[in-house]
């Protein structure tokens, strides 16, 4: 494998009004670019390079603090930056919405779901809509663990993932996580998480 750090898909400013162009300014080229940097730093030359990072997080647990935690910082963004957009919100379609249907009774129940799930969650952390044995589950991990890897209780395959360590929001909402939470379902990018769904499918 070769690990790049990816440029935004938009510019800093795009997601405005609810989330700043500061925030993702300092989010994106100091935050994720130093758990980028680090990452690389802590698999050279271990023949870690050499996997993809689903193989990296499979042995996690076998592995250095610095894998785990700047991996799962790189990886966290990159999926966090994807499942956003200046043309997001409303709702999904298609085989994704119909499979929150199925597992959630309704996209208005999976929202409030999700939400409490990330208003609830004690510290830093990710929450995540993944695929586990073909069904949808929310989770939360901790610091920068992600459902991918080996010493998390619930595995899956994420498709969107929330960011809610206090950088991601708080120059602009400070302590108030369920403001930004709710501003956050403004820009989500539903074309994407579905085709992260659709790919989790064929895994």
């Amino acid at each position: 494998m070769s690990f790049t750090f990816p440029a935004l898909p938009y510019p800093y400013d795009a997601l405005e009004p609810y989330i700043d162009a500061k925030t993702m300014e300092v989010h994106h080229s100091r935050h994720h670019k130093t758990y980028f940097d680090k990452f690389i730093s802590a698999i050279e030359n271990t023949g870690l390079e050499q996997l993809t990072l689903k193989d990296i997080f499979s042995r996690v647990s076998e592995l250095s603090p610095a894998v785990r935690n700047h991996g799962g910082g790189y990886y966290n963004h990159n999926l966090y930056w994807q499942c956003m957009s200046p043309n997001g919100g409303g709702q999904p379609v298609g085989l994704l919405a119909e499979a929150i249907r199925c597992h959630f009774g309704s996209f208005d129940d999976f929202k409030i779901a999700f939400s409490d799930a990330a208003a609830a969650h004690f510290g830093s952390g990710f929450i995540w809509l993944s695929v586990t044995d073909g069904r949808l589950e929310i989770t939360s991990t901790p610091n920068q663990d992600n459902p991918l890897m080996d010493v998390v209780e619930k595995r899956g395959t994420p498709i969107l993932a929330l960011d809610v360590w206090e950088h991601a929001y708080y120059l602009t909402y400070q302590n108030k996580r369920p403001d930004y939470i709710s501003a956050w379902w403004q820009v989500v990018d539903w074309d994407q998480v579905e085709q992260h769904y659709l790919d989790a499918l064929h895994q």
